[in-house]
């Protein structure tokens, strides 16, 4: 009888480790939907340079995924990158591997994650420009540990 061998090796969930950057947005007020800016500096220690939330301790930088926007798409078709006051809308990566402390590389710039989601007190005004909001379940926040130069088409990876 021949030996059968069988394999003990755990399957482990098949993860995306590498995406790329589809948006980056910047606005000069808070509380609005953020426009599509191209290319865009990451300024150390402070943030998106031009951007209303720049400078502001641990949410220096926000990122959202377009996967996650898309789903809500299916509500509110006219959603796009931007509609959620995000500065980098990203795809191909899996944000969901997000912890506080872990760093993702974006184009020249190395970010940390220093908050998952948020609390929404209030309906805020992109709450009710959009009609729903998804940043405080899905938006990723992050400190600038090394400031450059983030363009569509970059880069994002974990480090």
């Amino acid at each position: 009888m021949p030996f059968a061998t069988t394999s003990f090796r755990k399957r482990r969930r098949a993860t995306v480790s590498k995406g790329r950057v589809l948006a980056v947005c910047r606005s000069d007020r808070k509380g609005i939907p953020k426009e599509d800016i191209g290319t865009g500096r990451l300024v150390e220690e402070s943030g998106l340079e031009g951007d209303a939330h720049a400078g502001f301790a641990h949410r220096q930088v926000s990122l959202i995924s377009m996967e996650d926007i898309r789903k809500a798409q299916e509500k509110l078709p006219d959603l796009r990158p931007g509609s959620f006051a995000e500065n980098l809308t990203v795809e191909g990566i899996d944000l969901g591997e997000s912890r506080i402390g872990r760093r993702i590389r974006v184009g020249r710039a190395l970010l940390e994650i220093t908050q998952i989601g948020k609390e929404c007190h209030t309906k805020c005004a992109i709450y009710r420009t959009a009609g729903d909001c998804i940043m405080p379940k899905k938006g990723i926040f992050c400190r600038v540990v090394e400031g450059g130069t983030v363009s569509i088409g970059d880069a994002v990876e974990w480090e």
